[in-house]
């Protein structure tokens, strides 16, 4: 018997099981292609972060034939930005938004991959790649495309030979989840000296509230600390777990593909967790992908990447600014308290409701003046 005959072939091997890596699995398999899954971990897998997707997000995870259970997720309507100034909110045009524990979202789409036949591996590395063939614990499979969706540090970006760019930013985020009466139905962001609280429903009277600073000497109830609106809501709550933490960066890369190998979610490059928009892009990335698959073509998604990311950098480009500048987020959050409308209409666009071509680059121009000028 020769090597030939001993090898494993499948379609895709797709590198990493986190959210990404499912999403990816589950569209792909939705094709009709079979896929080998490969991660290290072994399920429940989880990760420090926000746990809202909003309506885009939902959505997407909705064409994946994920529909989570009512009694594991929380509904949200909109957003609302908690400062020193004051507040502002923005209700979702249409739709809405859910939290949920990353654990219980990792476990949903585990499930949707079994169903729909993904062969998933976990507990297994994937060890190298060659042209046409990928290292699963050193057992040789032959496949046609390899994905990689093994985080920001990945392995198969570096193998591939898909430079990133340099940091533009780095910050720490931890999280913790407590038991309280909710007393809002909107995800809310308070903003404090050294960074930000989100604080997110997940289920019934359970809420996950995420810190993302830029001092690594912060600790989690310090920065809270400095929300005082915040500090008096979790005055009573029940802490559940422990905290978590994890770092969060600015990446981006030149390209996200090769003849035969494509990255996504972290390992295609990262938009700090400002914008709470990490799963939603990994979710819309992977319909594209399978779509780019599909046509035989992975310059296809190397361009819908392009576009996909494009809104959220801007969004978070912005964010970071009002995180490093006392004066600029005085005056935004002042600028959007006293317009909730200007609020409302920057979410219609971040939802991709609404382009920015569409809403007119003069209008654009004027809203920006809007928030700079306030009094």
């Amino acid at each position: 018997m020769n090597l030939a005959d001993r090898l494993q072939t499948t379609d895709v091997v797709c590198a990493g099981g986190g959210p990404a890596g499912l999403a990816a699995a589950i569209a792909l398999r939705l094709r009709g292609l079979h896929v080998v899954l490969a991660d290290a971990s072994v399920p429940p897998v989880d990760k420090a972060c926000g746990e809202g997707l909003m309506p885009d997000g939902v959505g997407a995870l909705r064409a994946l034939g994920v529909f989570p259970e009512r009694r594991d997720h929380a509904i949200f309507r909109g957003i609302r930005f908690v400062g020193p100034q004051g507040s502002a909110e923005a209700h979702f045009p249409s739709g809405h938004g859910i939290g949920m524990r990353r654990t219980v979202l990792h476990e949903a789409l585990r499930r949707r991959a079994e169903e729909i036949g993904v062969e998933m591996r976990w507990g297994a590395r994937l060890t190298g790649i060659a042209p046409g063939t990928a290292l699963v614990n050193q057992e040789a499979i032959e496949t046609k495309w390899i994905v990689g969706a093994d985080g920001q540090n990945s392995r198969i970006r570096g193998w591939a030979g898909l430079s990133r760019s340099p940091r533009k930013s780095f910050r720490i985020g931890m999280r913790r989840h407590f038991r309280v009466e909710r007393w809002t139905d909107l995800v809310e962001v308070h903003w404090g000296n050294s960074g930000q609280v989100y604080v997110t429903p997940v289920a019934g009277d359970e809420i996950c509230v995420a810190v993302i600073s830029r001092n690594r000497r912060k600790d989690f109830d310090g920065l809270v600390r400095e929300c005082p609106q915040l500090a008096r809501n979790l005055r009573n709550a029940l802490p559940l777990d422990e905290i978590r933490g994890s770092a969060t960066a600015t990446l981006n890369l030149r390209s996200v593909v090769t003849k035969d190998v494509a990255l996504i979610g972290e390992a295609s490059g990262s938009v700090d967790a400002v914008t709470g928009e990490g799963m939603t892009l990994a979710f819309r990335q992977a319909v594209k992908l399978s779509e780019a698959i599909a046509a035989n073509d992975l310059r296809r998604y190397g361009a819908a990447h392009r576009q996909i990311g494009r809104l959220p950098n801007l969004l978070g480009s912005a964010m970071l600014l009002m995180d490093r500048s006392p004066g600029f987020r005085s005056r935004a959050l002042n600028a959007l308290s006293k317009n909730p409308a200007i609020f409302e209409r920057l979410l219609v666009i971040h939802l991709g409701e609404l382009s920015p071509f569409d809403f007119g680059m003069s209008k654009l121009a004027t809203l920006g003046w809007r928030l700079l000028t306030v009094r």
